[in-house]
């Protein structure tokens, strides 16, 4: 989870947690393609010197709990914007001692903390988007529309949507911002199809990036000190169709720097 953000005010810090072992073998996950771990562990690694060296963020790096093999997905446990945290209660029942790190390590930062302690609701921080301008909330099986109201009544100053998520385990999953006013969508059929909702939804206007990979549309936007705009991205080796189309955002609204992760 990058930042600390209010309509995309400069971001300073970022909170990160090692990978579990356990990741490999007891992590939920979607497909049954086996975990390489020590890849896993060598890129974030890389993914953490950039935050440090390159980004110049200050990083929180929280210790790995074997108990808690998916707690290295630190977005789903809380949604930061301005000065206030809300504490999820993550979807899987599995995910749901993940907070407690999480919300210490916010705390610390001096960050009002909202904790969602409704029994019926569940929200995980992949399946919501914000734009800087509002939230879009993804209604998945991992999200549900109470998990929504809550986020909804923790940023008051925002108008909240949700969106039907049938496809795929978050709204994240294939969407992300590329910079102010820029989202980045994936190809697919399920992702052209959100995207098409969320216009209709927002009295704002967006300008979309499509990339032809959806898990290429997993960017990280952000306005930093010193540096202004900057975007993270998967690397051309990964997917080099998708990075082509990255490497062009400055025919959008933006120049931005980029950097490979």
């Amino acid at each position: 989870m990058a930042g600390v953000m209010a309509d995309f005010g400069n971001f300073t810090h970022a909170v990160v947690r090692a990978i579990p072992s356990s990741l490999a073998k007891e992590a939920l996950r979607m497909n049954v393609s086996d975990v390489d771990l020590e890849k896993a562990q060598r890129e974030h690694e890389v993914y953490v010197g950039v935050l440090k060296q390159k980004l110049g963020l200050e990083v929180i790096e929280l210790p790995a709990d074997e108990s808690l093999p998916d707690c290295v997905f630190v977005e789903d446990a809380a949604v930061v914007c301005g000065d206030t945290a809300l504490i999820t209660r993550p979807g899987a029942e599995s995910r749901r001692k993940e907070t407690a790190a999480m919300q210490r390590a916010l705390k610390e930062l001096g960050l009002n903390i909202v904790e969602m302690s409704d029994e019926n609701a569940t929200l995980d921080g992949g399946d919501v988007l914000f734009t800087g301008r509002e939230f879009f909330v993804g209604l998945s099986k991992r999200t549900n529309q109470r998990g929504a109201e809550i986020l909804a009544d923790a940023f008051k100053d925002y108008a909240v949507s949700t969106v039907p998520v049938t496809d795929g385990l978050h709204l994240k999953s294939f969407c992300s911002m590329g910079g102010p006013g820029l989202i980045v969508i994936g190809s697919s059929e399920p992702a052209q199809k959100a995207l098409k909702i969320m216009q209709q939804m927002s009295d704002h206007r967006y300008d979309k990036l499509t990339v032809p990979d959806d898990i290429a549309a997993n960017t990280i936007y952000m306005n930093l000190p010193g540096k202004g705009h900057v975007l993270l991205h998967c690397t051309p080796e990964e997917f080099p169709e998708s990075a082509k189309v990255s490497a062009h955002t400055h025919t959008h609204t933006h120049t931005h720097t980029h950097t490979y992760r």
